[in-house]
């Protein structure tokens, strides 16, 4: 997948060895952490990202969902779940950021 934010490129540019351990710990911990499935897996980053109001990485994993199957309607109801447990903001936030990815 194209990196999606020219900074995120740089970074591995200046810093590739740091860059190389960080993501086969996250491939470790994404293939074969547990048993959720790959759908399963992407709404959680999704949900994550949202509450933790982290833009960016909210914007990958939405494309990273839809890549593996999960639908607007799936990606929908998971940031709908953040309205009761981290406020109607959060949502309004994580929201935006989907319908601006479309």
């Amino acid at each position: 997948m194209k990196d999606i934010h020219p900074v995120f490129t740089v970074f591995k540019n200046e810093s590739g060895d740091i860059y190389e351990k960080y993501s086969e710990l996250g491939r470790e911990i994404h293939a074969n952490g547990g048993p959720l499935d790959e759908k399963t897996r992407w709404l959680i980053k999704v949900s994550l990202s949202a509450a933790n109001r982290h833009r960016k990485a909210l914007e990958t994993h939405i494309a990273q969902a839809r890549v593996h199957g999960v639908s607007e309607e799936e990606l929908r109801h998971a940031l709908l779940l953040l309205i009761t447990t981290c406020g109607f903001p959060t949502f309004m936030e994580a929201y935006e950021t989907l319908k601006e990815s479309t």
